[in-house]
């Protein structure tokens, strides 16, 4: 979606009488790949092989080099064991039974039930618009918190954090993070991690975001990666993404229920496929084994071997079936006579672990897995790389492990991405660097069980549940999710009002709302959204929200036009030409508004315009037309205003353009007469004289 740059509107009024609107594309809603790129002195000097001294000393806090087996237990465990204090019993209740959950708290201790009606009670709030119930679950979440659940004091710093029910301090918000963290809350933990990654304390961060990058590890596949489970964004720049909405119904989507269809018709890739959508909560759809089991047996039916791999994957891990290693095997091997190469990962585990194998064999586990990394895997490379960083059947290599991880990683493999982090962290194969090591485990444990917050977001807004949905994004904000931050910021603009957005005390105010969105705006802009530090330019820029500050719009442009933004560049330009925020230099303005030319071809009609008004400063500086175009942008904001509150009012509109209609009608009757009446004329003149 194209996107005006209020700063230089005012050039096109200057040369256009009509309403004309440029813009530039932004570049920040594209997901970009991570590829890791490494030089020579990121690689430790130390040998290959060498058994002692520094590498190993750092190899383990304790000397002890089983924290680096990657080969974990195939125990597929619970959303609730792998995140305690997890939302999902208030927002996934069990759809097949008719008990409501705020009933459903007869084993859970006093603090427990209080805690998790306080939650019912808080989302009941925000989705109903009422900020009385609010009140009641904030007072038994701080209850709860008061007698010692670490969930409960959670939520209670995630409130003092955005000053919900209760005044914004950012202070008691990291106390009762830190109090929950301590027992055992993982949200929490996050929280803390991207409190401290921003304020550049990488060596708290990156112990806290270690160990949630592990948790999420454990969440992961055994043969293969996962699919990318990434949090949805509603907006693309100014406007709704309908095209990702779209995609994200479930089964009210068109394009799933067609192939749904084919799969009902026989269509083994389409069954493949429908069941891996609900083995893995993908498009909308909940997570749901036994729908996924019943589709892959339908379609190994038909010599599906992808469905094969994941049913091998379902026996090792026992997930809602009984764990038989046998019967994984069974099903890898099929699959790997298929030729699907990935299944090979699945096999090597087994002969790693000795499971549904005689015995224990690292030269077969080996093999297999050469074969899948011959073949491009990064499966294959992943376990390589393991098999070298532990000396596991071949001898200890680190680098070649570390060649192997970074292969892995650049093909997208998360569990790579891992034990690059635990290299940098800890200095094993690679020098240590922990604003690298922060970064690489932040991105492994967005990918952890919490992240189902976001498909609970999603589902909410889908349905028209604005409150909720907002309620949902602002915690995941909270956890430093950009996606998440972008997202809520964007319904407080969007929605305003009707945003449901509760503040200190009931609904937000004006005030508390455009200082919300403000910081989630500016929390997105420090991870890379370029969208987002245009809007914060813009807000300083024009005093929305926020005082006007030309000197701190200068800075949030500036560090959109360092991620190559050609539309935060043109506003560089502008602001030079203006001498706003930024010394008045005219040769800087034209060398940035040539930058936004380079970087968008779509910039060259306001560029042209922009390099106008610089001839007129430079030639004419002083004169009226130079008055004229400082003006502009003053009357530019009442005459959209106007255009847009009262011709584009949606009644005016219609009434408008009837009207246009009537005219153009009347002319070309008018049009029509008069053709009629010349060629009467003409008629008459050609007729001979009697």
């Amino acid at each position: 979606m194209l996107r005006r740059s209020p700063l230089c509107t005012n050039l096109l009024l200057l040369f256009s009488f009509s309403l004309i609107s440029f813009s530039l594309r932004p570049t920040s809603a594209l997901a970009r790949r991570f590829v890791l790129v490494l030089s020579q002195d990121d690689l430790r000097d130390a040998g290959p092989n060498s058994p002692s001294g520094d590498t190993d000393a750092s190899f383990s806090a304790n000397g002890d080099t089983s924290e680096w087996d990657e080969f974990g237990d195939a125990e597929s465990k619970s959303e609730e064991e792998l995140d305690p204090g997890s939302w999902r019993p208030i927002l996934e209740t069990d759809s097949n039974s008719n008990t409501n959950t705020n009933t459903n708290f007869g084993s859970r201790s006093q603090e427990e039930t209080l805690y998790f009606s306080g939650l019912s009670k808080m989302v009941a709030a925000v989705s109903s618009g009422d900020p009385t119930l609010m009140e009641e679950a904030s007072s038994e979440i701080e209850e709860a918190a008061n007698g010692g659940d670490p969930h409960a004091r959670s939520i209670l710093g995630f409130f003092y954090q955005m000053g919900m029910g209760r005044e914004r301090n950012k202070a008691k918000a990291f106390l009762y993070h830190n109090f929950a963290a301590e027992g055992g809350n993982l949200q929490s933990k996050m929280a803390l991690a991207h409190t401290y990654a921003r304020q550049d304390m990488y060596d708290k961060a990156v112990q806290l975001y270690a160990e949630l990058a592990e948790a999420a590890v454990n969440s992961f596949s055994i043969s293969k990666d996962f699919p990318l489970l990434e949090p949805v964004r509603i907006h693309l720049g100014a406007e709704e993404n309908k095209e990702a909405l779209r995609k994200s119904k479930g089964e009210d989507d068109e394009d799933f229920q067609i192939l749904e269809y084919q799969a009902q018709k026989g269509n083994a890739g389409a069954m493949y496929r429908v069941g891996i959508f609900h083995y893995y909560g993908l498009r909308g759809l909940r997570h749901d084994p036994a729908k996924a089991l019943s589709w892959f047996l339908k379609a190994v039916e038909r010599g599906e071997p992808r469905s094969m791999e994941l049913l091998g994957e379902i026996y090792v891990r026992g997930t809602g079936v009984e764990r038989n290693y046998t019967k994984a095997l069974e099903w890898l091997k099929l699959a790997s006579k298929q030729q699907l190469y990935s299944a090979y990962n699945g096999i090597g585990y087994l002969y790693v672990k000795g499971y549904g194998v005689e015995k224990k064999n690292y030269t077969k586990a080996k093999e297999f897995f050469e074969k899948a990394a011959e073949n491009e895997d990064p499966g294959g490379y992943y376990n390589l790389g393991v098999l070298h960083l532990k000396g596991i059947g071949v001898k200890r290599d680190v680098k070649v492990a570390c060649k192997y991880f970074i292969m892995a990683a650049n093909a997208g493999q998360t569990k790579a991405f891992y034990q690059l982090a635990k290299m940098f962290h800890t200095g094993v194969g690679l020098k240590k660097n922990l604003p690298m090591a922060t970064a690489l485990y932040k991105l492994v444990a967005e990918r952890g069980p919490w992240i189902s917050l976001s498909r609970w977001a999603l589902e909410s807004y889908l349905k028209g549940d604005v409150g909720k949905a907002l309620l949902l994004y602002t915690r995941m904000a909270e956890l430093g999710y950009e996606v998440a931050q972008s997202n809520a910021a964007w319904i407080l603009d969007k929605y305003g009002e009707h945003s449901l957005c509760m503040g200190e005390s009931g609904f937000c105010t004006d005030a508390e709302r455009h200082q919300r969105a403000h910081s989630l705006w500016w929390q997105a802009s420090e991870q890379g959204n370029e969208h987002a530090a245009l809007l914060i330019g813009d807000a300083y820029y024009y005093g929305r929200g926020t005082v006007k500050d030309y000197d701190r719009a200068a800075e949030a442009y500036m560090h959109a036009k360092s991620q190559s933004n050609a539309q935060a560049m043109f506003n560089l330009g502008c602001m030079h030409e203006r001498g706003q925020g930024l010394p008045y230099d005219l040769h800087l303005a034209k060398r940035y508004y040539d930058q936004a030319l380079e970087i968008d071809p779509a910039a060259k009609l306001p560029v042209k315009l922009a390099l106008a008004s610089l001839w007129i400063r430079k030639n004419y500086a002083g004169s009226f037309l130079v008055h004229f175009i400082d003006s502009l942008p003053e009357v530019y904001p009442r005459v959209e205003a106007w255009v847009e509150e009262v011709i584009m009012e949606e009644g005016n509109a219609t009434i408008l353009t009837l009207f246009v209609c009537l005219l153009t009608v009347l002319y070309l009757r008018e049009r029509q007469r008069r053709h009629a009446g010349a060629a009467a004329d003409v008629a008459m003149v050609q007729q001979p004289n009697e």
